[in-house]
């Protein structure tokens, strides 16, 4: 099959002349943000049974007609992680495409490893070998080589073999209907908006930080995020995460101990510093934002332990039933933040809720009791 390269708008009508009335399509883009805070679309692939094309929006004075396709609530966006892709979209017209199938989501429900690869998960079920020359080129860079558009097609060639064999299977074992929490979740618009106010959850140093210098933290984050959408330049680019914290940590008053700290540049002490100053003045005294749930979990007790074992056994018996790995159910880790108390986990989510998630809720609450009968071990109300 060969390749379209677009790169006229005459070639983009055309083109979306073919696929009109697809009922899905395989989607892909290349990108850049090294040096940007958006990011920046270099090339969008996509690809169905009968075509595979290279649109370059470098080239094209608009994608309108391609987007419009794209945003067609009939046609389904079938996708390897998509998450990025749909951040692109996202910043393209405020909103992102949906219906989605994302391959990486849907492939653990086959038994396949959690956040698997596009090119593993086509080694191991298409058993073809991707090569990965092209992983770190610049895509911006023009003209794009034939092997640079071969790599790119390849990402939605195989993509469209992929989802035909996922859909395949997860409908032949009934497991389709499971993904829609999680593929809703991928289209929620909220999720690839960067509210400013928020930014501070990102920083890890944040958890270890309490009252005045945690304040400090979140009003300086709110700050930078606001001015690195402003100018479109990466968050380290102005002051990284590490060094903000220490700023909050320290407090400096005056402009000789804001040139103290290590790592912050004399250009942003210069330009920024005043405003950094002033921020600290206005907040030192502040209370912080509460810290979410998933920060302050304590270290489980024994007893709590012990639950987390007795929550095991449930997790492996389900697993065994649907023959999946019970990893993929759910981890030590998981069953931990359950018995601690946390709700915003993947247990608590999408198809694991419905697996595994309520039913370790219901033995949490004493509603559902483990018990062995004949040998084996039985989950009952009584």
């Amino acid at each position: 099959m060969n390749t379209l390269y677009i790169d006229t708008i005459e070639k983009l009508h055309d083109l979306c002349a073919q696929l009109q009335g697809s009922e899905w399509l395989a989607l892909d883009t290349e990108f850049m943000r090294e040096k940007t805070y958006y990011p920046k679309l270099c090339l969008l692939q996509v690809g169905t049974p009968d075509l595979t094309a290279c649109i370059d929006p470098l080239a094209l004075p608009d994608l309108g007609p391609l987007l419009d396709l794209i945003y067609d609530p009939a046609i389904t966006k079938v996708m390897h992680a998509g998450g990025q892709d749909m951040e692109i979209f996202y910043h393209l017209r405020g909103d992102v495409p949906k219906p989605i199938f994302d391959t990486q989501i849907a492939a653990p429900l086959l038994g396949h490893p959690e956040q698997a690869a596009y090119a593993r998960l086509v080694e191991d079920i298409l058993s073809v070998h991707l090569k990965k020359t092209h992983t770190r080129a610049d895509w911006s860079h023009r003209p794009l080589s034939p092997a640079q558009i071969e790599y790119a097609a390849d990402d939605v060639i195989y993509l469209c073999r992929l989802y035909a064999h996922l859909r395949q299977k997860l409908d032949e074992r009934g497991r389709l209907e499971w993904l829609r929490d999680d593929f809703d979740s991928l289209t929620d618009a909220d999720r690839y908006q960067n509210p400013p106010a928020q930014a501070w959850k990102r920083v890890k140093a944040a958890r270890k930080l309490r009252a005045a210098p945690l304040a400090i933290l979140q009003a300086l984050a709110e700050w930078r995020e606001q001015l690195v959408q402003q100018e479109d330049i990466p968050r380290g680019w102005l002051i990284k995460d590490d060094v903000l914290a220490d700023i909050a940590r320290q407090g400096p008053a005056n402009m000789a101990e804001l040139g103290r700290i290590r790592g912050l540049h004399e250009r942003t002490v210069k330009q920024r510093g005043d405003s950094i100053l002033q921020i600290i003045k206005q907040h030192g005294n502040s209370k912080p934002q509460a810290m979410p749930d998933y920060v302050k979990s304590a270290k489980p007790t024994v007893e709590q332990e012990a639950i987390v074992d007795l929550l095991n056994a449930v997790v492996h018996l389900r697993a065994a039933q649907q023959q999946l790995n019970p990893a993929q159910l759910a981890s030590h880790k998981d069953l931990q933040r359950l018995v601690l108390g946390e709700k915003e986990i993947r247990i608590l989510q999408g198809w694991r809720r419905q697996l595994i998630g309520d039913e370790l809720q219901a033995v949490l609450a004493g509603e559902r009791y483990l018990g062995v009968s004949d040998g084996e071990l039985v989950i009952s109300d009584k």
